[in-house]
């Protein structure tokens, strides 16, 4: 690829943009882990820490859906079917789909958005930028991350925090 990134002064950037914070982030997945789903008031939680502006939508599931949905989810081995399942919930797009299964295992997973979409479009991997995403759109992104997160020693979730602060330095003009 064309562009070089320096993963680790970039990771170290991060917690100075307006990332989530990736220990909150475990925090749920951890409640996740002991109840093998989210409640309504969790997922809102971690909705809100990844889309401030569209986690209210999250409110309007009902309670019962939203924790068959993550249990389903939680039990699904196949990324693209658990990005697609969680998909299906009001206010959860496949980047906060991306982060709730982020939040369940951070060394395989990562938090993809626009800024990740971009850095990885500067480094060669995309032809053009994208600002909404699907299950697929988490697949193609995926086996990038994990691939950049094998070649550096790194967590997959570190590579995508990377990512999203390398555009956040390197921008120009607003995000959409």
């Amino acid at each position: 690829m064309s562009l070089k990134i320096d993963f680790s002064k970039y990771l170290e950037i991060y917690p100075d943009t307006s990332g989530l914070y990736p220990e909150k982030l475990k925090a749920i997945g951890d409640k996740y882990h002991q109840k093998g789903y989210l409640t309504k008031d969790e997922l809102y939680e971690l909705a809100h820490l990844n889309s401030t502006r569209s986690s209210y939508h999250v409110k309007k599931n009902p309670k019962n859906r939203v924790e068959k949905v993550t249990e389903i989810a939680y039990n699904i081995d196949d990324d693209f079917s658990k990005i697609a399942l969680l998909s299906s919930l009001k206010g959860v797009g496949t980047p906060t789909a991306s982060a709730i299964i982020t939040s369940l295992d951070d060394v395989r997973h990562c938090v993809i958005d626009t800024r990740v979409w971009a850095t990885l479009h500067h480094m060669g991997y995309f032809k053009k930028e994208k600002e909404s995403f699907k299950a697929e759109d988490y697949i193609s992104i995926i086996k990038i991350v994990r691939s950049l997160a094998q070649e550096e020693g790194m967590k997959v979730s570190e590579i995508g925090y990377a990512l999203f602060a390398y555009d956040v330095v390197h921008r120009e003009g607003t995000l959409h």
